[in-house]
């Protein structure tokens, strides 16, 4: 067809086709931007489920929106200048190689708006990772190929000793506590997580093999689970399972806990559940957890020796 019509006139019918295929993308996609938003907008996590994610919602809306209107902004521009200055007879492209004055204002402007966002940023980052109130709850958790280890302090409120070296699977004891570290002796590791409402919480974050990640989305929380160096951030939780199961109308609710690291071939199932509850609900789940210490030296305990015939029988008279 280009042979037929001539190079230059399908050149020129190309361009102007190309040109309002332009304006009718750039219309259709706004448009379609903003039906997404509408369709989509409180539908992904909804409200926060911490005190200190309100900070970081707030912080992701005014990024989306200053963001969201320097897109809007030079996507206008970028397909409006490919339609208005497309090739036409008799035009001529005017040669503009460098302006100080654009490049001063182009460059300064962003700077500042990004120095900006990070300065809150860092704000929120600070307070997350900063030491914890002295009423919170300490938790540790721990990444392995392919779950979470969880563990409390018993009534001590502190935290036993480690040793890598004394990690055994097979015979209970997951992270390595050394048993002549009395603190260790009322530790216990439930398979998920109990946290009280309105009370902060501190988790300690490790991993016992390669790079986890603690992901706690309901709560905007997300935390690296570095092999050999403790994390720390702390929260409060503001609503209960029950009372998010009532929020969201699904009765089915859980918090969760994931893992937002690629970490091998079963990182998909680094799932763990985490209840959120009052006081004393959790009063009453803790008085039924066993130490880890006692189960895992329950089997190890000699059997109480056996009364003979005789002791029996003068017990019976």
């Amino acid at each position: 067809m280009s042979i037929l019509k001539g190079e230059k006139k399908a050149r020129e019918q190309s361009n102007r086709i190309n040109g309002f295929l332009l304006i009718a993308f750039l219309v259709l996609g706004l448009i379609g931007v903003y039906w997404c938003n509408d369709l989509l907008k409180g539908k992904i996590l909804g409200e926060s489920a911490s005190t200190q994610g309100e900070g970081v919602d707030a912080l992701i809306y005014v990024t989306l929106a200053i963001t969201g209107v320097v897109f809007v902004l030079t996507q206008i521009a970028l397909f409006w200048f490919a339609f208005k200055y497309q090739e036409k007879e008799g035009r001529k492209a005017f040669y503009f190689p460098h302006n100080n004055k654009l490049e001063v204002i182009w460059t300064v402007i962003p700077a500042i708006a990004l120095t900006i966002l990070v300065a809150f940023g860092l704000k929120h980052w600070f307070q997350l990772t900063s030491d914890a109130p002295k009423d919170a709850a300490v938790v540790e958790v721990t990444g392995k190929q392919f779950n979470w280890i969880f563990r409390y302090p018993g009534k001590d409120g502190q935290l036993g000793r480690r040793d890598f070296k004394a990690i055994d699977p097979a015979n209970g004891n997951e992270l390595g506590l050394d048993w002549n570290d009395p603190l260790n002796k009322d530790d216990f590791m439930p398979t998920e997580l109990h946290l009280v409402v309105g009370k902060p919480v501190k988790f300690i974050i490790g991993s016992r093999d390669v790079i986890h990640d603690v992901g706690l989305p309901h709560f905007r929380m997300k935390m690296d689970a570095v092999p050999g160096i403790p994390t720390t951030l702390w929260f409060t939780p503001k609503f209960t399972t029950k009372q998010m199961q009532e929020k969201t109308g699904n009765p089915d609710f859980t918090y969760e806990i994931s893992c937002d690291q690629m970490c091998g071939s079963g990182h998909y199932s680094m799932r763990g559940v985490i209840v959120v509850e009052t006081q004393a609900e959790y009063d009453a789940w803790v008085a039924k957890q066993k130490s880890t210490y006692d189960l895992t030296h329950a089997a190890a305990a000699p059997a109480a020796p056996a009364a003979d015939s005789t002791q029996k029988v003068i017990a019976a008279k």
